[in-house]
């Protein structure tokens, strides 16, 4: 656990890097240091002697392998964030003397030319700057567990923490996505990016059931047991299977260790699921156990500390953050300086709801892991940052990750349970099926943080909890630009992130020449201009031809005019089943460093057409092709009547009542943030049969 920075042609860098390690003093204590490339080491930040350089970087040192203070100079310079599990076996195999991983990987980036071959040696989780002559190259772990941000609006600029770049004035901050390298020239002020393979899910293994259990065993204890320090650690405990098995394992392995359990109390909450298993289970298994009851007065308090700190007010963030939080808030006073966290189980062996939903399990394991950085594991770093402590995260394992993600799909769940195989590995380590077939549910809910959250916001006159979050932050949590295909999906995608306090910067509409084009939506596809315009949003349009994957190419052409002219840091889908379509715009998303949100995701179908109607969109159908449709529902406004008649339909002729297998297409006309509704002037209907028809829109204002 350490922070770094650099500040490259930009006056007075040395002075900026001071102001930003004062920010970071949580995140190391025990050395700072700077490099302009002179290197200066000292024990406090005001004992360093400060010149009027253009060109600088710093660290702060949290020491968890041998004390060796950075910036290290070799052939070239580094400051880095890091844990290298095998850095010892690099410095075998690869002939190198180096007291610590750090000075190990700066080592191995002076021996090899290609940055990229080194990352793949490296068993471990990291985030670094390599400074050599006029080059500097940035780079984190595949998933993204050490944070990093940058900047080009004034020079070159990087540190551990958005923050820490906001409060140098910075408005054009990028989180460096996980799987791009970043170079920068300081001579030419110019950076190149270049793209990281993440980890294939295919072939799946071809082994018996027994084989690849004991497999996933062996790879678990190992990544339980190299990431153990010497000294006594903290453990995230919820009485859940994830949590459960790492502290059986540290036990196993004489690790003195400590399970914490955050709950909520107070008039009006019920009793903490995860505060009932963890008490049965601490007291079975003889672990030692620290309860962290919070009163729910003492709440708002704590959402005053989560938000600034995680600067989102996402509602699943904050409900999870106030968890880690608490924990953290106690194991700082305990002295722990590292934790453990069963984060990344869920997503290596589907124990989502929305891998129950999915035809491709692993695909879906890996759609979740690629978005690991923005969703869970910035939020939890600098939590833990904050309090001094190193979090330790053995699910996200390099080796265990990429073995998982090949596990046949009926070894991960069934219609009874999920996450099966973890589960069998925890029996066979010596749990009881009691305790590792629990049905558990997230953090927020099982700590009754979230219904916490439900009470406070009615207490202060919201209706929503992400309204009576965004108080606390002054400004909006990320740039997007909503994919707007006129659709009812993707209208609705873009209200509920802006109500999670997200700005839509500008929406962005692929025209295609292809009727039948897979990947997008194409009737009345021109009427996108008067929607956004009725949302108050600039339009990006791209046209396509409509080719199979060529389209993706256009569709790239358009996000990059989007983050360039309207500075946006992620893209809103209203995808809801089609793995075909999320899954490019997710690859597309990921190569340009753009980050995506579908919050449609796997929602009930039903549902989500009951929610259209109860939020006041007013959408028709536009096309019809499926058995028991005809011309006659085409351009009258759908009501909770046609959304029993569509139930009907799903009976009798297995439909999707939200159109998914195509078998309609939507347009709104008006809904929550217009500011006027879309009249159509002059329509007519083109019949193909008596099942298949559209409405063709000729005039609208």
């Amino acid at each position: 656990m350490c922070s770094i920075t650099g500040y490259f042609n930009i006056k007075d860098a040395e002075v900026k890097v001071v102001d930003t390690l004062k920010l970071f003093h949580n995140r190391g204590k025990d050395s700072v240091g700077i490099a302009t490339p002179i290197v200066k080491i000292a024990k406090t930040i005001e004992e360093l002697d400060i010149t009027n350089s253009k060109n600088a970087i710093g660290h702060t040192l949290h020491a968890m392998v041998n004390l060796i203070p950075q910036p290290i100079k070799n052939e070239g310079l580094i400051v880095s964030n890091c844990e290298i599990y095998n850095w010892k076996e690099l410095c075998e195999s690869e002939n190198i003397d180096a007291r610590n991983d750090s000075e190990l990987l700066l080592k191995l980036l002076d021996k090899y030319d290609e940055t990229i071959e080194v990352l793949n040696k490296l068993d471990g989780v990291y985030a670094f700057a390599y400074w050599k002559d006029d080059k500097i190259i940035l780079a984190r772990d595949l998933i993204g567990v050490k944070p990093l941000w940058y900047s080009t609006d004034d020079g070159f600029a990087f540190a551990s923490e958005k923050k820490a770049l906001q409060k140098q004035e910075y408005s054009l901050i990028s989180e460096l996505n996980p799987r791009t390298v970043l170079k920068y020239d300081i001579k030419t002020d110019e950076i190149e990016l270049l793209r990281r393979d993440f980890f294939n899910n295919k072939p799946e293994h071809e082994k018996s059931h027994e084989e690849i259990k004991k497999e996933v065993q062996g790879l678990f204890l190992s990544a339980v047991s190299k990431r153990i320090p010497d000294e006594k650690v903290g453990l995230l405990f919820s009485g859940g299977i994830d949590s459960t098995i790492i502290a059986k394992t540290l036990q196993s392995l004489n690790v003195d260790f400590v399970c914490y359990t955050a709950a909520m109390t107070g008039k009006g909450l019920a009793t903490s699921e995860d505060l009932t298993y963890s008490r049965r289970i601490a007291k079975e298994y003889g672990f030692e156990l620290k309860e962290v009851l919070i009163d729910i007065d003492d709440v708002e308090e704590k959402i005053r500390k989560v938000v600034p700190l995680i600067e989102d007010t996402n509602v699943v963030k904050v409900g999870v953050g106030l968890t880690f939080l608490s924990v953290c808030e106690q194991a700082q006073i305990d002295g722990i300086r590292v934790m453990y966290s069963g984060l990344g189980s869920e997503d290596i062996f589907a124990g989502y709801e929305r891998h129950k939903n999915s035809l491709l399990i692993n695909d879906e394991c890996s759609s979740g892991l690629l978005k690991m950085y923005e969703r869970d594991l910035y939020r939890d770093d600098v939590i833990t940052m904050n309090h001094n402590i190193e979090l330790r995260l053995p699910f996200l394992d390099k080796k265990l990750v990429d073995y998982s993600l090949k596990i046949p799909a009926e070894y991960k769940l069934d219609d009874v349970q999920n996450k099966k195989i973890i589960r069998e590995v925890a029996e066979d380590l010596g749990l009881d099926k009691e305790f590792s077939q629990r049905k558990k549910r997230a953090a927020q809910y099982g700590s009754r943080f979230d219904s916490a959250l439900n009470k406070l916001a009615k207490r202060n006159g919201y209706s929503k909890k992400s309204e009576y979050l965004s108080q606390f932050l002054d400004e909006k949590n990320l740039k997007l630009g909503l994919l707007l295909s006129g659709g009812k999906d993707s209208n609705y995608a873009g209200l509920l992130m802006q109500r999670q306090n997200y700005e839509l910067a500008c929406a962005i509409t692929i025209m295609s020449k292809n009727d039948y084009s897979y990947m997008f939506h194409t009737p009345a596809i021109e009427l996108t201009k008067l929607q956004a315009e009725s949302m108050g949003l600039p339009l990006v349009i791209a046209e396509t031809s409509g080719e199979k994957e060529k389209e993706l190419e256009d569709l790239k052409i358009a996000l990059k005019e989007a983050k360039v002219n309207h500075r946006i840091e992620g893209v809103i889908t209203g995808a809801v089943f089609s793995n075909y379509q999320r899954e490019r715009i997710e690859n597309v998303c990921d190569e340009l460093d753009l980050k995506i949100f579908s919050p449609l995701w796997h929602m009930n179908q039903r549902t989500l057409m009951e929610q259209l109607i109860a939020e006041g969109y007013e959408f028709i159908f536009t096309a019809v092709q499926a058995y028991g449709f005809d011309k006659s529902w085409l351009g009258r406004t759908i009501t909770y009547e046609d959304i029993e008649k569509l139930s009907e339909l799903e009976k009798k002729y297995k439909i999707n009542v939200a159109g998914e297998g195509g078998e309609f297409e939507s347009l709104v006309l008006n809904g929550p943030n217009y500011s006027k509704p879309i009249e159509i002037v002059e329509q007519e209907i083109e019949v193909v049969d008596e099942n298949t028809a559209r409405l063709i829109i000729k005039k609208a204002k």
